[in-house]
């Protein structure tokens, strides 16, 4: 273990000189990335396409490449599946990362090449760490085993000589055998495709083990946890795991779990840090000890370009370079990437608090907002009203979901919430007035709209029963991996659908 130790020390090292290089030089590193995904791709059929082999500048590429959605790259992708090569990447492609995403049932199957995985997601846990050991050089994470929570892969059916999966699953199975050394549980149970087995298995099979670390979605997490508190019979996890020391998350905002994951850990040595993964990429790693913002990661293969919130909907969207943005703001991620995505809207809005390094905060999802109103609430409004919301009243949450109340005569608009409590406040009264406020308070045109209750009243908020989200999610079929509950829509399907199950 010492060898293993020391090696990953020096290999930390030598990555630290390579963070500060783009941290200090964003724009010369973005270049780079840029020229070297054109160079790559010039031969393919989508190069070819758009000749990419007299672009020189990041202007022409802009102008003579579309934006494009994943409904518009999928012949594409689907050609691929079918064991076509060179169309949209030069090395061959076998496996492709299965999203769901959260705004249809339809699943999205994003290219993953071997460039991809090792310089973008193998990276970017190597990164992870990477920045975890610069900030607690005391730590002792590697004594033991970092319990990963990840999804399943499977064949593809188009073609049996590849496979497709959750990234968590592709990650896993092709892990160096230096970081499966240090892992658990067993690749055989992390990969199952049966949840509800997978938690029995996980749990059963990880409450003897040295577990340090802990990697993977607060909410799957979650369930992880109080399985093993009900099977070791002990008061909180910090009795089980002795030597945990922090929670690798990522998917979802973790701020209105934290007050949850404490109750249920309860060790004072105890750290969380949030990363930005997507089967798309490796975006952002949260690199301060006392701040939430993620470090934009600018060397991993992936070019940025961003959509100011006027463009969203425009089929031609105005895109901002990196040394175009402002702080402040709300932008959607157009990425093109070692894996064959050009110019692709990923879905994400993100914000930047920071320009020198670029660091931003996810702010939501170009099409999971509340606009029904002009009051433009997004998921980081949201989850900053639940955990204030939280803490003035006591309570816990395991997960929520909220839609627009339309309009109709003689009555006013609102927004309904739908929200599973592992604690009650302890006035749910109070909760919804602290809610409202700290709405009113983090963005002024809700507050606008609530002014006297001119369009909005007091939100609508259903307490439901523990267990709600879980058998709902498993009813759609979207248990585990990277699946998770959407948090706002301007539609209400999601809320009637919960409801009408209770």
């Amino acid at each position: 273990m010492e060898w293993l130790n020391a090696l990953i020390s020096w290999l930390i090292k030598r990555r630290f000189s390579q963070i500060e290089r783009f941290m200090l030089s964003p724009h010369d590193v973005q270049e780079e990335v840029f020229k070297s995904l054109i160079n790559n791709a010039k031969s393919t059929e989508w190069g070819k396409k758009y000749s990419y082999k007299d672009i020189a500048h990041r202007e022409q590429f802009s102008a003579r490449v579309p934006v494009s959605t994943y409904e518009q790259l999928y012949p594409y992708i689907e050609r691929m599946m079918r064991g076509e090569q060179n169309v949209l990447w030069a090395s061959d492609i076998l496996c492709f990362s299965k999203s769901s995403g959260t705004t249809n049932a339809r699943s999205k199957f994003i290219p993953v090449s071997t460039e991809a995985m090792e310089d973008c997601h193998y990276k970017g846990g190597k990164d992870l760490l990477c920045l975890y050991v610069n900030n607690y050089p005391d730590t002792k994470i590697f004594q033991g085993k970092n319990l990963g929570i990840g999804g399943s892969c499977q064949p593809n059916h188009l073609n049996p000589e590849t496979y497709y999966g959750d990234i968590s699953a592709l990650i896993m199975k092709n892990l160096p055998l230096w970081a499966e050394f240090l892992r658990t549980p067993s690749l055989e149970i992390a990969l199952m495709d049966k949840w509800e087995e997978k938690i029995e298995k996980i749990a059963q099979t990880t409450i003897h083990e040295n577990v340090t670390v802990m990697s993977g979605v607060p909410t799957w997490t979650m369930v992880i946890l109080q399985r093993v508190l009900e099977i070791t019979g002990k008061a909180h996890i910090g009795e089980v795991w002795q030597n945990l020391e922090v929670f690798f998350h990522g998917a979802v905002a973790f701020a209105p779990y934290q007050s949850l994951f404490k109750s249920l850990i309860q060790t004072d040595r105890m750290r969380y840090m949030e990363t930005y993964n997507a089967s798309e990429g490796f975006f952002g790693i949260q690199d301060q000890k006392n701040s939430d913002e993620l470090l934009l990661m600018l060397d991993y293969g992936v070019y940025y370009e961003f959509i100011p919130i006027d463009e969203f909907d425009k089929e031609n969207p105005k895109t901002l370079h990196l040394d175009e943005v402002e702080m402040g703001k709300n932008y959607a991620i157009v990425i093109s990437t070692n894996g064959g995505l050009w110019r692709y809207k990923i879905g994400d809005t993100v914000r930047f608090t920071s320009l020198s390094p670029y660091r931003i905060k996810i702010t939501g999802r170009t099409k999971h907002f509340i606009n029904a109103f002009g009051e433009e609430v997004v998921i980081e409004n949201a989850d900053t009203a639940i955990a204030q919301a939280c803490q003035a009243t006591g309570a816990m949450v395991n997960d929520y979901t909220v839609a627009p109340i339309f309009l109709e005569i003689g009555n006013k608009g609102a927004h309904e919430w739908v929200i599973e409590f592992e604690k009650q406040p302890d006035s749910l009264e109070k909760f919804v007035q602290k809610l409202d406020s700290t709405l009113r308070h983090v963005n002024s045109d809700y507050d606008a709209k609530r002014y006297q209750d001119i369009a909005l009243q007091l939100p609508t908020v259903h307490a439901v029963s523990h267990g709600t989200f879980y058998e709902w999610m498993r009813k759609r079929g979207k248990l585990g991996g990277q699946n998770k509950v959407p948090r706002l829509s301007n539609s209400r399907e999601y809320v009637e659908d919960i409801l009408k199950g209770r």
